[in-house]
């Protein structure tokens, strides 16, 4: 297993676009949007690979103000979930954002991540909102 950044519009990026339509949008019968994923190029995409080099898992660093950054979109193939990947991309994302100069992570998660965000230190903060049809609540780390 191993962890990069890929670039946007690569071959890499848009096998992340399927993982993230077959684990995030299709169960919610939800499709993406062409202008938001045209957006994307101004976001970082962080990735696991396999030592095949397949894709496991996603997710999208968005920068903000003020040395903040937005964790999004964040997938993992199905067939590898409960291995500790997701946990280990999240960790990657940490030193990515460290090294970029991001001192703070928040992020939008569905109630049934909430206990995973917990885990890796991530607070809740404020009241549960509804995203993308479901109820998410906000979190944020320091780092």
């Amino acid at each position: 297993m191993y962890f990069k950044e890929i670039e946007f519009g690569g071959k890499a990026y848009y096998n992340t676009i399927e993982l993230r339509y077959k684990v995030l949008r299709q169960p919610l019968n939800l499709k993406f949007d062409a202008e938001a994923l045209a957006l994307e190029y101004k976001d970082n995409h962080l990735c696991a690979f396999s030592t095949e080099n397949k894709l496991v898992a996603c997710l999208i660093m968005s920068p903000l103000e003020n040395a903040v950054v937005k964790m999004r979109q964040f997938a993992v193939e199905p067939e590898f979930q409960g291995q500790s990947i997701g946990r280990r991309l999240v960790s990657f994302a940490e030193q990515w954002a460290s090294e970029n100069h991001y001192n703070r992570i928040i992020l939008h998660a569905r109630l049934t991540a909430i206990p995973f965000y917990l885990k890796l230190g991530y607070i809740i903060e404020g009241d549960e909102f509804m995203e993308v049809t479901i109820p998410h609540r906000f979190m944020s780390k320091d780092i």
